[in-house]
C-alpha cells in the first residue's frame, strides 16, 4: 500500500477571484500621481550646466575672435592684427588700384591704354599728368563730348560721374584712384589729397551735368 503525501497548502489555497484582481489593480492605479498640465521646472543641475556653457562660450569667443569688431566697418583698412593706439594709415595707391580694377578697367584697360577711338588712354595722358583741378572735376561730374588725348580724338563714349550725381564716392575714394593713375604706367604726376577733392567738390556743388573738354581746358591755366 503506497504512502500518502502530506497535503500542499499552496495547492489547497483557493484561487483569487477576478473581482479581487481588479480591486488590486485599481488600488495600484490610484497610487500613481495624476497627470497635470503646465511646465516642469528645470532641474538646478541642468540649469547650472547651461549657464556654464554660456559663460565658457563668451570667454572663448572673446579670446579667439582675432580682434574682430562687428560694429566697426572700414573698407579701407589694411589687414588685421592687434588694436593700436592710433588709426592705421591706409595706402592710397593700393586703395586706388583696387578701385580702378573694380570700376575703370573695363573701359581704360589694365594697362591704362584705353580703347582706341572709344575710351582715351590714361597712360601718358596729358590730362592725367596735368593739374588735378581738371581730373578731380572729371571724376566728380563726368565728361561728355569729344576730347583729344595723346594726339588722338575720342568722343563716342561718355565718362560717368563718380560724385553726387553718379556713384557718390567720398573724397578719399576719388583722391585714391586719381593718385593711383597719376603714378601708374609711367605717369609721374603727384598724389591727390582728399582735402583738395573736398575743396573742388564744394566749389562745384551746384553743377549737375558732365564737363566738356573746352570747359576743362579753361580751368587751371
Amino acid at each position: 500500500m503506497s504512502e500518502q503525501k502530506p497535503p500542499n497548502p499552496r495547492l489547497d489555497q483557493p484561487g483569487a477571484s477576478d473581482d479581487a484582481l481588479q480591486d488590486v489593480h485599481a488600488t495600484l492605479l490610484r497610487e500613481k500621481p495624476e497627470p497635470s498640465e503646465g511646465t516642469v521646472p528645470i532641474p538646478l543641475l541642468l540649469l547650472a550646466l547651461i549657464g556654464g556653457l554660456v559663460f565658457f562660450s563668451g570667454v572663448y569667443l572673446g579670446r579667439y575672435t582675432g580682434d574682430f569688431m562687428p560694429l566697426v566697418y572700414n573698407e579701407e583698412a589694411q589687414g588685421g592684427g592687434a588694436v593700436t593706439a592710433g588709426p592705421t594709415q591706409a595706402d592710397p595707391v593700393a586703395i586706388g588700384k583696387r578701385l580702378y580694377t573694380q570700376n575703370c578697367i573695363s573701359c581704360h584697360a589694365a594697362t591704362g591704354g584705353g580703347t582706341p577711338g572709344v575710351y582715351p588712354p590714361l597712360a601718358g595722358s596729358e590730362w592725367v599728368n596735368g593739374t588735378e583741378e581738371r581730373t578731380v572735376r572729371i571724376l566728380l561730374s563726368g565728361l561728355g563730348g569729344p576730347i583729344q588725348v595723346a594726339g588722338s580724338q575720342f568722343g563716342s563714349a561718355a565718362m560717368p560721374a563718380f560724385g553726387p550725381t553718379g556713384a557718390n564716392w567720398k573724397d578719399e575714394r576719388i583722391a585714391a584712384v586719381l593718385t593711383f593713375i597719376r603714378q601708374e604706367w609711367g605717369n609721374k604726376a603727384g598724389p591727390v589729397a582728399a582735402e583738395q577733392v573736398a575743396k573742388i567738390r564744394a566749389a562745384e556743388s551746384s553743377r549737375a551735368k558732365a564737363w566738356t573738354a573746352a570747359e576743362l581746358l579753361a580751368i587751371g591755366k
